[in-house]
């Protein structure tokens, strides 16, 4: 399941505060609960690792490790069962000076579903399973065919997962003897058309109603995917996912790797070209029914406490406090809340514009 841009902005706040502290020893402790893991057993670990801790030999070191894990205790008897997503748990003491104490503890539910379990006490918190969920987790799918042959995969992150091959029988471009050059074609175009018949089955069963694919890439050697593409056999609705088309020198498993490493581009501005496509709607709106839109802080937030909001659009450079104050209101009253990085123009637009824009319901008339 792909993280929404407000899950994205919670975590990327949490990692940013956390990623400035640094332990003067290893007392920083950093605790990963997966899924369905009884948080029992977790607070019973910790125990044990506090009896553990009163062997370390500096006093102060040996303090801050011992008030870490308490302060972890406390906080995870505060929760009757371990969350759906699992649970990351961070604590140690980050006063500025050596000597004083300042135990602080935070805890995330992670966006996606965590499946490690870690417990370590380190200079620095352990944030690499968190900096991985920011990666673009959504799926595409990887169609690679020539004549010859076809293979259908999925890419999950930067997993690929084959789902279905096939051999075609085109008979090869040297006529058989005895027969008419034209039949010999013919049995050739027919058998074609059952072997890109197949292929649009076999990409129908992976892909149709698959809510989390985001786009279809295909790529084979010469003319033939062009051909397949245009053949008419693929579903209308799997068609219209087809975001590249890509010339390949190998088919198979060679050429599923190969469509990989040559739609890293296409790959990279699929969430910006997201990004730019809310945004255009959102200018068009304002040129052609500007009483459908808004802008600027005091008019968004007006218009999303009187229900009228449909999509609000925050610029990830208006100050964390105020993403927050949004997003709570626009909870309140179902608006569709949508984070715009500034690193496309019309991003830029938007925090030049005020940072906020909102894509109305209806028009509010004063």
């Amino acid at each position: 399941m792909a993280i929404n841009s407000k899950q994205k902005h919670t975590l990327k706040v949490l990692l940013k505060e956390l990623g400035t502290y640094k332990g003067r020893h290893t007392e920083l402790v950093t605790v990963y609960v997966p899924h369905g893991y009884d948080m029992n057993k977790i607070i019973s670990h910790l125990s044990q690792e506090q009896g553990t801790a009163t062997n370390i030999k500096s006093s102060s070191t040996k303090k801050n490790v011992i008030d870490a894990l308490e302060k972890m205790i406390q906080h995870l008897r505060l929760f009757t069962k371990t969350p759906e997503n699992g649970l990351a748990v961070f604590s140690g003491n980050v006063a500025e000076r050596e000597g004083q104490s300042d135990v602080k503890v935070w805890s995330i539910e992670p966006p996606v579903l965590l499946n490690i379990r870690i417990y370590r006490c380190d200079k620095e918190f352990v944030l690499e399973p968190l900096y991985d969920m920011l990666e673009t987790k959504e799926v595409y799918g990887l169609v690679v065919m020539d004549r010859r042959e076809g293979n259908i995969a999925l890419l999950k992150g930067k997993t690929i997962i084959p789902v279905a091959e096939a051999s075609s029988n085109v008979p090869g471009k040297t006529k058989a003897g005895g027969q008419s050059a034209a039949r010999y074609m013919r049995i050739r175009e027919d058998a074609a058309k059952d072997f890109y018949k197949k292929i649009a089955e076999m990409m129908k069963d992976a892909f149709l109603g698959n809510k989390g694919l985001k786009g279809v890439i295909v790529g084979g050697p010469g003319p033939t995917k062009y051909e397949f593409i245009e053949s008419g056999y693929i579903p209308t609705e799997v068609k219209n996912k087809i975001i590249a088309i890509k010339d390949l020198s190998y088919t198979g498993p060679f050429g599923i790797q190969e469509l990989l490493d040559k739609s890293e581009d296409v790959l990279a501005s699929e969430e910006v070209a997201e990004e730019k496509k809310i945004m255009q709607k959102f200018f068009e709106t304002l040129a052609k029914k500007p009483e459908l839109a808004g802008y600027g802080e005091e008019e968004v937030m007006k218009q999303i406490r009187m229900g009228a909001v449909d999509i609000l659009l925050l610029s990830e450079s208006l100050e964390d406090k105020k993403i927050d104050e949004f997003d709570e209101e626009a909870q309140k009253v179902g608006t569709t809340v949508k984070l715009i990085s500034t690193e496309t123009r019309e991003g830029v637009q938007l925090r030049d514009l005020g940072k906020t824009a909102a894509i109305l319901r209806y028009p509010i008339h004063e």
